[in-house]
């Protein structure tokens, strides 16, 4: 087959990342277990907060933001408060962090397998 189609892909139940203070989720929707280019695309849905998410890539990865707003930050200091339609790429090894001053989704592309950072 040539074409999958997720329907309202970013309505899909989320999995919770379990940080105390922090509300946000994170769903896989398609994945490519190529041995040399694994591939993980999905949402992820973070809500209002005063607690920062601190995340450190382990893997390449690119965020589009969907809905709602943030302000993302990276390990330099570089922070831009995100809005629906800005795309941010993240490299391997980048500590970033994320502050959502309302509830904000993003769709994300990343090398990497579920389960990996």
């Amino acid at each position: 087959m040539s074409m999958t189609h997720f329907s309202q892909a970013i309505k899909t139940p989320q999995a919770g990342i379990s940080r105390p203070g922090i509300h946000t989720w994170l769903q896989g929707v398609s994945q490519l277990d190529d041995t040399d280019k694994a591939r993980l695309d999905g949402c992820s849905r973070m809500e209002k907060s005063d607690e920062p998410l601190v995340c450190e890539y382990t893997d390449h990865e690119m965020k589009i933001i969907v809905e709602g707003g943030m302000v993302i930050s990276d390990e330099t200091g570089y922070r831009v408060e995100a809005k629906v339609g800005d795309v941010f790429y993240f490299e391997k090894g980048s500590i970033i962090t994320f502050n959502p001053p309302s509830d904000g989704t993003g769709c994300f592309f990343g090398q990497r397998r579920e389960g990996g950072g």
